[in-house]
C-alpha cells in the first residue's frame, strides 16, 4: 500500500483490492462513505481494519481520556456498592444472631425485611455505572467518527489553489456585472426622465398660475422659429438648446393637452408665441397649434371681438390641416391615375379612399370630385353659427364645432328638441376629429352634391375656390334653408373670413390647388 496516505484512503485501497461490490457501488453513484461506515463493511466482510489511523491523535487526547474516566467512575461505584454490600452482610449476621437469641420469629422477620431493602438498593447503584459507561462510550464514538471524517479529508494544495482562484474569478466576474448594470439602469434613468402628472392632476388644475407653468414646460419661449412638441398629459421637459431645423419658416406642430384650461392662459400663450391674426392675414401662414378643446371660459371674456379672435385662432390652425392634407391626397390620386400600371400598395389606397369618400363601382372621376379642400370661410364661418363662437354646450361637452346630428352614434341630448325628433348632436374626442368629420359630410353626403358640383366647375375654369362663391349651395345644411346660407354670408363679410382662404400652415411646403 502507498504510503503517507490517509486513513480513509487505506480503507478504499483495502475495499479495491478485496473487490468489496457494496462500496463500489457507493463510489459508482457518487455518494461519499464516512469513515464509520467504510470500516463497518469491510468488518462486515472479513477485511482486516488496519490499526495506525490518523486519529489515534483524537482518540489519545480526547475519547481515551472520558472512556478512562468512565472506567474509573465505573470502579469507584463498584468498590463502593462491594463494601456497601459487605456491610450490610456483617450487620445482617449479627442483627440475625440477636433477634435469633431474643426474639425468634420476630428477628427473622426484620432481618428478611432488612435483606430485601439491601438488594433493591444494591440493584439501583449497580445500575449507575453501567449507564454511565454506556453515554461515555457512545459520545467517545461519536466524537471518533466527526473528528475522523475531518480529519481524513484532506485537501491537496494544487487542488486549493485551483478552488481559491475560481473563487476570486467569480466574485470579480459578479463585481463587474454589478457595476455594468449598475451604470446601465443610471443612464437609462437619465434618458428616460419624464415629468409625469397623476391622471387626475390634470382635473385640479384651476389657478392661472399653475396652468401657466405646466404649459411653460413644454414651450420653448423662442420667437417665431420654435420646435416644441407636446403630448397629451405627458409634458416633456425644457430642453437646455432647441435644435435647429433646416427651414427657417419649419415649426413642429404643438398640440395643446386636454388640461381645462382658462380662456386667460390661452391668450397668455397665443401672446408667448406671438401669434396675430393680423400678421396670419397678411402672410398666409398659420403656427400648427392644435387645442383638444375650448376653454370652459371663453363666453366670460366681455369683449366680443376678443372672443371672435381666440376662437379663430383656436380653429384655423384645425381647418388649415385637414385641407393641406386633402390636397396631399389629391396630388397622390392623380399620380397614380396618370400612370398606365400601378402597385399593389397604391390600388390599396384606392380602395381605401374609394371607401372614405363612399364611391360606388370605382369611379374616379367621382373620387376626384369629392376628395376636396372646403373653403376656410365657409368651415370658420359654420363652426361659429353652429357652436356659437365656441361657448355652446355641444362645443363645450363634446367638441361639436359643427353641430352634426346622428340617429345611432354616441351624442348629446338637445333640450329644446321636438317630440318627433329622435337626433343627437354627435360627440367627438377632440377638436380636430369634429372638423374632419364635417369634412366628410360635405365631400359624401347626397344633400351637398351642388355644392360639390359647383366646386368641381371651378376647378374645371381654373378658378379660385372662394367660400362666398359657395355659401348657397348649403341651404340644406340646417333647417332654415335659405336663411341660413344668409347668416353664413354675413358672417364671413363681417369677420374678413376670405382673407384665411389661402392660408397654409408654417411647417408645410407650398401647395397649390390642382385640377384633375
Amino acid at each position: 500500500m502507498k504510503k503517507n496516505i490517509s486513513y480513509r484512503e487505506k480503507l478504499l485501497e483495502l475495499s479495491n483490492i478485496y473487490k468489496i461490490s457494496e462500496i463500489q457501488n457507493y463510489i459508482k453513484r457518487k455518494k461519499n462513505l464516512t469513515t464509520s461506515q467504510l470500516e463497518h463493511i469491510l468488518k462486515k466482510n472479513n477485511v482486516p481494519i488496519p490499526k495506525d489511523h490518523n486519529v489515534s491523535f483524537f482518540k489519545k487526547s480526547i475519547t481515551n481520556p472520558i472512556s478512562k474516566a468512565g472506567k474509573g467512575f465505573s470502579g469507584f461505584y463498584s468498590e463502593t456498592t462491594g463494601d456497601v454490600g459487605r456491610f450490610f452482610k456483617k450487620t445482617k449476621k449479627g442483627a440475625t444472631g440477636l433477634y435469633d437469641d431474643t426474639t425468634g420469629g420476630v428477628g427473622n422477620f426484620f432481618v428478611r425485611l432488612w435483606r430485601n431493602t439491601g438488594n433493591i438498593g444494591i440493584g439501583i447503584l449497580n445500575t449507575f455505572p453501567k449507564v454511565f459507561s454506556t453515554v461515555t462510550g457512545f459520545i467517545s464514538n461519536a466524537l471518533v467518527d466527526t473528528f475522523s471524517s475531518f480529519y481524513t479529508s484532506k485537501v491537496e494544495e494544487k487542488q486549493t489553489n485551483k478552488l481559491v482562484k475560481g473563487f476570486g474569478l467569480v466574485v470579480f466576474v459578479c463585481a463587474i456585472g454589478i457595476i455594468f448594470f449598475t451604470l446601465k439602469e443610471n443612464y437609462n434613468q437619465n434618458n428616460s426622465e419624464l415629468v409625469q402628472i397623476d391622471k387626475d392632476k390634470s382635473k385640479k388644475i384651476e389657478k392661472k398660475a399653475e396652468e401657466k407653468k405646466d404649459i411653460e414646460k413644454q414651450i420653448e419661449k423662442k420667437p417665431k422659429k420654435k420646435v416644441e412638441k407636446i403630448q397629451p398629459k405627458k409634458p416633456e421637459p425644457k430642453k437646455p438648446e432647441p435644435k435647429k431645423e433646416k427651414s427657417p419658416s419649419q415649426v413642429t406642430e404643438l398640440v395643446l393637452p386636454n388640461l381645462n384650461i382658462k380662456t386667460e392662459t390661452v391668450l397668455s400663450l397665443f401672446e408667448d408665441v406671438e401669434y396675430d391674426l393680423k400678421t396670419v392675414r397678411y402672410q398666409k401662414k398659420v403656427k400648427p397649434i392644435y387645442f383638444t378643446q375650448f376653454p370652459k371660459d371663453l363666453n366670460e371674456i366681455k369683449d366680443t371681438q376678443l372672443k371672435k379672435e381666440t376662437f379663430i385662432k383656436i380653429v384655423l390652425p384645425l381647418v388649415v390641416a385637414e385641407n393641406e392634407k386633402i390636397l396631399d391626397d389629391r396630388m397622390k390620386l392623380k399620380k397614380i391615375t396618370s400612370k398606365k400600371m400601378t402597385t399593389d400598395k397604391e390600388k390599396s389606397w384606392l380602395r381605401l379612399k374609394l371607401r372614405e369618400y363612399k364611391v360606388k363601382n370605382s369611379d374616379m372621376k367621382e373620387l376626384a370630385k369629392r376628395m376636396d379642400t372646403i373653403p376656410v370661410s365657409i368651415a370658420l364661418a359654420q363652426a361659429a353659427k353652429e357652436s356659437g363662437w365656441g361657448t355652446s354646450r355641444f362645443a363645450l361637452e363634446g367638441n361639436a364645432i359643427f353641430g352634426q346630428w346622428t340617429w345611432t352614434g354616441q351624442g348629446i341630448e338637445p333640450l329644446n328638441k321636438g317630440k318627433h325628433e329622435g337626433h343627437k348632436i354627435l360627440r367627438f374626442p377632440i377638436l380636430r376629429a369634429s372638423v374632419k368629420a364635417y369634412k366628410n359630410n360635405l365631400n359624401t353626403h347626397k344633400g351637398y352634391s351642388s355644392f360639390r358640383e359647383k366646386r368641381s366647375s371651378l376647378r374645371k375654369r381654373n378658378k379660385k375656390i372662394k367660400g362666398l362663391d359657395l355659401t348657397d349651395t348649403l341651404d340644406r345644411y340646417a333647417q332654415t334653408g335659405k336663411e341660413y346660407t344668409e347668416i353664413l354670408e354675413q358672417i364671413i363679410k363681417q369677420n374678413n373670413l376670405s382673407d384665411f382662404e389661402t392660408v397654409q400652415l408654417t411647417n408645410s411646403v407650398i401647395k397649390k390647388d390642382i385640377q384633375l
